[in-house]
């Protein structure tokens, strides 16, 4: 098959699309991924074609704006206020995204479209070629259960109702705000408008096929989803295997007992020399040795003790399980990381779906509670570090849930599920 990837985000929204495509690729497809530009040297690194998309909506993150959209939005109400403090920035980008995404199924005359949550055009494009498509997300975020709320409203204890509510309200919200977007695509793509648009339904109403591609060692699967909905495990892409690290790296590693990594991915905020203070004193007075990555616009350090480490960054895979705990913004991919290598991890969730997985890694017992970036100080985070360095049962507990994750096959589960659903492209004919 010919398939095509639409896939828009941070790394962490691109990185496990690339592991799912050399995967399908190394099952005897041919694979297109189609990504924010900033990306591309990264997807062709990996030998997969690569399609053009376009930085703005990124770039927007690097505004004063976009940082207050982090900083600010740690639940679904502040997320819409500042979304719609963006709205006029956003929107011609968007519109832009939807177009791109449709010369990137020209030209890779797809078979098949796998698209993350961001990649609006890929329904509309699946009917007017009349494929097949999977929403594949790293989140649970689209089908309603009892068992959990959506990941970006506030955690209330409410019980089943409200969890199932939570995600037709987010549902509701959302396909108000992109129905004029999508309207206007079909149009442009020659497609009648639909009536009622609804993000993970085909314009016949039927079901979109979504695959979670996490673990339910972390999330188990709900009883109450449509067999639509499967979880596969994670889609991990291995990038040790071509990594030689620092020598200065492997000096620091060896010099001492096992550091903390913290890093905070494209999470630093308008104020990342704070940011590094706190982090600074908080591995000072727990008396620990740290890794600092400052990544994407990250962490701003000068003048470090011997006992912290200064990286821009490192893969994952390679450097995790070196470490004695995890501490990150709990983004997905982060997370899975942080898991995966059976380290404790402590999360201080920025925006979005952070809080969601803060919360998960407590519940399942592999770190202390999480601490939001607003209440980030010195005392909590060295105290939390502390535990999650000292408490036996946290520590025990994460190294069985990297074991688990370790075992589990999710690129290949996935794959199954995609041949499964390639073989049912009249889900998306009208």
């Amino acid at each position: 098959m010919n398939i095509l990837i639409l896939t828009y985000g941070s790394r962490g929204d691109v990185q496990p699309y690339i592991a799912l495509g050399k995967g399908l690729q190394q099952t005897g497809n041919q694979v297109t991924l189609a990504t924010s530009v900033r990306f591309q040297d990264f997807v062709e690194t990996h030998d997969l074609n690569y399609a053009y998309m376009n930085d703005d909506l990124l770039s927007i993150v690097d505004t004063d704006d976009g940082k207050d959209l982090m900083e600010k939005a740690d639940n679904v109400f502040e997320i819409i206020k500042q979304g719609i403090k963006l709205k006029k920035q956003v929107k011609p980008a968007n519109q832009a995204l939807l177009r791109e995404s449709w010369e990137a199924a020209q030209q890779a005359d797809p078979d098949f479209i796998i698209y993350h949550p961001k990649a609006l055009a890929a329904v509309p494009i699946a009917e007017k070629l009349g494929i097949g498509c999977t929403l594949a997300t790293p989140i649970p975020m689209f089908v309603p259960t009892d068992a959990f709320r959506f990941p970006a409203f506030p955690n209330l204890n409410l019980g089943g109702w409200y969890n199932r509510f939570t995600f037709h309200a987010i549902r509701i919200l959302t396909n108000m705000v992109v129905k004029e977007y999508i309207q206007d695509f079909r149009k442009e793509i020659g497609l009648k408008p639909v009536n009622k648009f609804d993000s993970i339904k085909t314009a016949n109403g039927g079901d979109i096929p979504i695959l979670h591609i996490y673990s339910e060692a972390v999330v188990r699967r709900p009883d109450d989803w449509p067999d639509c909905a499967q979880v596969t495990g994670y889609c991990f892409l291995d990038d040790a295997v071509d990594w030689t690290p620092p020598q200065n790296l492997v000096d620091f590693l060896e010099a001492g007992e096992p550091p903390i990594y913290i890093g905070f991915g494209s999470m630093s905020g308008r104020d990342p020399e704070r940011l590094a203070k706190i982090v600074i004193e908080a591995l000072q007075k727990a008396n620990l040795r740290g890794i600092i990555a400052t990544g994407w616009g990250g962490l701003k350090t000068e003048d470090l003790p011997d006992t912290i480490f200064k990286i821009e960054q490192a893969p994952h895979d390679w450097l995790f399980p070196k470490m004695a705990a995890v501490v990150h913004h709990g983004g997905a991919g982060t997370t899975a990381a942080g898991l995966r290598a059976g380290k404790p991890s402590v999360i201080v969730p920025f925006f979005g779906d952070q809080p969601f997985w803060g919360q998960r890694v407590h519940e399942i017992g592999a770190g202390p509670k999480s601490i939001p970036q607003k209440k980030l100080d010195v005392a909590s985070l060295s105290e939390a570090m502390h535990e999650a360095t000292t408490n036996q049962a946290i520590i025990k507990t994460a190294k069985d849930i990297g074991e688990k994750i370790r075992k589990e096959d999710g690129i290949g589960n996935a794959i199954s599920f995609i041949e499964e659903q390639a073989q049912l492209s009249w889900i998306v004919r009208i």
